[in-house]
Parts: C-alpha cells; sequence; structure tokens
C-alpha cells in the first residue's frame, strides 16, 4: 500500500495532495483495464467453448472461400449435434467453407445437452451468415438468442431446414411467440409458426413406423434434372428415420425434389444396431396409403417475413445423424447448399466424402452422449 507519509517531505502540500490524487487515480484506472481484459478474455474463452468453427487451410480454393455458414443443432431425439458438425466439416474440408456449429448447452455445466431446450449460445454468428442450417425441435430460446435468427431471416438469405426443423420452437412469449410451431395468428400470416411459414410445413405426424420402417427416396420424375438432385438417382437417399406426413399440395410456390418411399424392416430389430436393422434395400411397404400418394422428403420454398426480404428455403424430413451415413443424403444436403448461394452444382453432384470418424448414435429420446462439449466436435 503507498505510504503517504514518503511524499509529505518531498512535496509541497498543495501539490503533494494534488500528486497523490493523480497517481491513484493513474492506479486505479489502470487495476480497472487490467480486471476488464482479464474479464473479456475469460469470457471469450468460455464463449468459444460452447460452439466450434471450423476455417478451411490457408490457400483452400473450394468455392465456399469467403462464404460462412453457420449451423444450429437443438433437437432432443435425432442427434443434430452429431449430425451438423459432420455436415460442418464436409463444407469446409471440401468446399472451403467457414462454418460454425451451434449447440444446446446446459449453462451449468458447458456440456452439450439437446433436451435442454432453452439455450443455444452463439445465435449472434449469423450476423455475417450468408447461410442458416436449422435442426431444432421445440426450442423456447430467450430473446437476445433469438433475435439474430429474426434479424437473419428479415434478411431475406437462404435456410435449410432438417428434419425437425418444420416444428423448431415452442413456448416462446412475447415478440418472438410468432415462431412457435402451434402460433395461431388471427392475421394468418404466421400460423403454424417458423416451420409453415418459412420452410412449408409444420409438425404432422410419423407417415411411416417409428424405427420399423425406414424412408428412400425416390426423385420426382419432373425434376431429376434440378441442379439440388445431381449426382442422386433413387434410393441414393435413405434414412433410418422414417418419412414424415405433409398436407398436400406443399404452400406457395414449393417445389417437391425427392419423395419418401416408405419401406420395411425384413426381420426382426438388430439388438445395438443404430439403425434399428433397417437396410437400403429393405422392400417397399405395399397395400395401404402410405406409398400411394408418397409424402416429398425434399422440396424448395420462397419465404418472406412480413416487412422482411424475400429468401429461399430448401427443407428436407431426412437428416438423423444416421440418416447421413448414406452419401446420397449428404449429397442431397450439400448440393443444396450450392443451389441456396447460387453456386453451380458440379454434374456429377457435390464432394461429400466423411471427414474424420463419423459413427452417428441411434436416434431417441434420452440417447445422446453424455458429458460431452462441444470441443468434441472439434477439427482433428
Amino acid at each position: 500500500m503507498m505510504n503517504h507519509s514518503t511524499l509529505v517531505g518531498v512535496l509541497p502540500v498543495a501539490s503533494k495532495q494534488k500528486g497523490i490524487r493523480m497517481r491513484l487515480n493513474s492506479l486505479l484506472s489502470l487495476s480497472v483495464m487490467m480486471m476488464a481484459m482479464v474479464l473479456l478474455m475469460s469470457g471469450n474463452s468460455f464463449a468459444q467453448d460452447q460452439w466450434v468453427v471450423y476455417e478451411p487451410t490457408a490457400g483452400h480454393k473450394g468455392v465456399g472461400a469467403g462464404k460462412h455458414i453457420v449451423l444450429i443443432s437443438g433437437d432432443d431425439e435425432y442427434r443434430s449435434e452429431e449430425a451438423l458438425p459432420q455436415l460442418g466439416k464436409i463444407l469446409t474440408t471440401h468446399h472451403g467453407f467457414k462454418c460454425t456449429v451451434l449447440f444446446p448447452i446446459d449453462p451449468k455445466t458447458g456440456e452439450i445437452k439437446p433436451d435442454h431446450q432453452t439455450n443455444i449460445p452463439g445465435t449472434e454468428a449469423l450476423k455475417t451468415a450468408d447461410l442458416m442450417i436449422v435442426a431444432l425441435r421445440f426450442r423456447n430460446l430467450p430473446d437476445e438468442q433469438m433475435k439474430p435468427i429474426d434479424d437473419y431471416l428479415m434478411s431475406g438469405k437462404p435456410v435449410i431446414g432438417l428434419r425437425t426443423a418444420t416444428h423448431s420452437f415452442n413456448g416462446l412469449k412475447g415478440i418472438y411467440a410468432k415462431y412457435n410451431w402451434g402460433f395461431n395468428d388471427p392475421e394468418k400470416v404466421w400460423t403454424q409458426g417458423f416451420g409453415k411459414l418459412v420452410l412449408g410445413e409444420t409438425w404432422v405426424a410419423h407417415h411411416g413406423g417409428h424405427k420399423t420402417e425406414a424412408s428412400r427416396g425416390i426423385i420426382v420424375e419432373s425434376e431429376k434434372s434440378h441442379p439440388i438432385n445431381r449426382g442422386l438417382k433413387d434410393g441414393d437417399v435413405w434414412g433410418p428415420a422414417d418419412t414424415y406426413t405433409v398436407r398436400l399440395p406443399l404452400p406457395g410456390d414449393s417445389k417437391p425434389l425427392v419423395l419418401g418411399q416408405v419401406t420395411k424392416r425384413k426381420g426382426p430389430q438388430i439388438k445395438d444396431d443404430p439403425f434399428f436393422g433397417l437396410r437400403p434395400d429393405d422392400e417397399a411397404v405395399e397395400g395401404d396409403k402410405r406409398n400411394n400418394p408418397m409424402m416429398p422428403i425434399a422440396w424448395t420454398k420462397s419465404y418472406q417475413l412480413p416487412d422482411g426480404k424475400k429468401g429461399m428455403a430448401f427443407t428436407t424430413t431426412q437428416g438423423a445423424a444416421t440418416d447421413l451415413v448414406a452419401e446420397g443424403t449428404r449429397r442431397l444436403v450439400i448440393n443444396a447448399v450450392y443451389h441456396l448461394l447460387s453456386i453451380e452444382v458440379p454434374e456429377g453432384g457435390t464432394k461429400v466424402d466423411v471427414v474424420g470418424e463419423f459413427k452417428p448414435t441411434a436416434y431417441g429420446f434420452g440417447n445422446y452422449l453424455k458429458g460431452t462439449k462441444p470441443s468434441l466436435y472439434e477439427m482433428k
């Protein structure tokens, strides 16, 4: 501690007091600055631990150079916390995009907790995003996390919705209640929320048997030359996550690209099999209406929020982590990224080789990897 008596005999009384005040003020200012820097640095470090960012290697010549994609996971059944990091790695490694992947985080532990409905840190990354990919289910996020999503959609930038994204939000109050999947809008604009307005559908039902029937993609005949379908043929898009029901026709200018043929398991469920014994060569279900007509499982649609700019969306009701084991399912999504960003899709489709190890967990409530943090999904 400073000894005031030391200064008494050195300075005249008036200047002595002024000097003391100046030095005290300087020391106090320096201390405050140092404390602020420490808190800021520690805060940034903690924040960065809550999501992952994939940066392309220096000199990467991919088409995604200079473009930023934000992928938002947050469903408690289909393992989007495993699916979106793999998609992000593919987009960065093979195509040169910068990708930020967000997760549902338990604020008490900093761990990924898919059934924690009220916290997905990092949505402010959307301020610099060129594309948003969402795989959410019944999220009830605070206003400060919803605002960047709303701002992004108001800007009319492109959106990709996977699987349960059709019913992304539930329980929101106030100005963002309109995003809820069951929202009843007297003005008939936001009826059934984000899913219906932006993506074209909300939650309806399971069209196929849950964990007993799979979904095999059949290309819409009139859309076989569509850029998103390049490099795909019937059966390439496949997943053990069953086909969802959608109401036909889809709204507005929705354009179905792929239909979901319901297939039945040949034998009993296999223990510890993430695909529940379902396989791509299973036979189609016959004798009922589930394949007559077949439901669209992938489509494009324009969207426009009130007072916002017009944008484009691509939706697929496939997209569980286990669905991405199929090369065709991955290609469907990556092709859509190209198309929505006005990048020419190669004739044979995009490169979608898995990056690193990818052994997704079987879907199911509560069936997620416990005790994990976003660092698990950093690029190795």
